[in-house]
């Protein structure tokens, strides 16, 4: 398979995670849409690679993986407390968390 079609692909994916995080109003779905995005990054990142026969996009995917898992950590946690205080996993509410 063609390295330019996994670019598109990553295109694509990229573009439906954007729209989820401008268009909806549900955290957990923005925060899957921000991790739909770091994927299609990460395509790209190894699409890239392959293309220019080199192991540099691999490695870079493999950190930006790494730095995905730990937000997702830190993520649900802020979600689910939020969650749990608010009873609403709304992006709106996020706004109350201000002092």
């Amino acid at each position: 398979m063609n390295p330019v079609n996994y670019l598109y692909l990553a295109a694509l994916l990229f573009t439906i995670g954007a729209s989820g995080v401008l268009l909806r109003r549900n955290a957990i779905v923005v925060f899957m849409s921000v991790e739909l995005m770091l994927n299609a990054a990460n395509l790209a990142l190894v699409a890239f690679s392959r293309l220019h026969g080199n192991l540099d996009g691999q490695i870079i995917a493999f950190f930006t993986m790494v730095v995905a898992a730990a937000e997702v950590v830190v993520g649900l946690a802020i979600i689910v407390t939020i969650f749990r205080s608010r009873h609403s996993a709304s992006v709106d509410d996020a706004s109350l968390m201000k002092l």
